[in-house]
């Protein structure tokens, strides 16, 4: 498995002699599989970066959170993950429908780890996993092209100060943010967002 250099890619590494590193990180530490070790990483996190492009090629980048294990590793070349509701505008997960290729990047803040994900991704309403995720629109499953860990030196240390209220619970009634109660979104919501109530 490759992390696909390109000529972009090899001009740079030329320019400031790094193609022997990077082909080495690449024959050492480029897969297309998820390990066992990989799999707990994934799975013990509990937010991720999505990017993705639109039809026409214009990226964007997401940030997805929820509960560690929200993200789930299916099998070695698959995981999973839901869509909350937010803000509707669906900028990346449309992106999904038009232009399915994706990069994920998932971090720990707090020991310093990173690792990149990618791979092709679809959109089920009808996902089996649904009834898993508590107010979950849809699932994610992302097909997997290449895994690898990614040089943690220059991550900040941070510590989680408290999860989101938001993330939703079984246990609980998830709660309303206060901007979908505003003058300006209050008319707009679908019919059956909780704001409504």
């Amino acid at each position: 498995m490759s992390a696909g250099f390109h000529d972009g890619s090899r001009s740079l590494q030329d320019r400031f002699g790094t193609r022997r590193l990077a082909d080495r990180i690449d024959e050492l530490l480029v897969t297309d599989s998820i390990d066992d070790g990989d799999r707990a990483f994934i799975e013990s996190r509990d937010m991720f970066f999505l990017a993705t492009a639109d039809e026409e090629g214009r990226p964007t980048c997401s940030y997805k959170g929820g509960d560690p294990g929200f993200v789930r590793v299916l099998d070695e070349r698959t995981i999973a993950f839901p869509v909350f509701n937010a803000n509707g505008m669906f900028l990346s997960a449309g992106n999904l429908l038009v232009h399915p290729d994706v990069g994920i990047l998932f971090l720990d803040l707090e020991r310093g780890n990173r690792m990149r994900l990618e791979g092709r991704a679809s959109v089920d309403y009808d996902d089996p996993l649904l009834a898993d995720y508590h107010e979950a629109q849809f699932v994610v499953r992302v097909d997997v092209r290449v895994v690898y860990p990614n040089c943690p030196r220059y991550i900040h240390r941070y510590q989680r100060v408290e999860t989101s209220e938001f993330v939703p619970r079984r246990d609980r009634v998830t709660p309303v943010p206060d901007w979908k109660r505003s003058d300006w979104a209050r008319d707009v919501l679908p019919d059956d967002d909780p704001a409504r109530s």
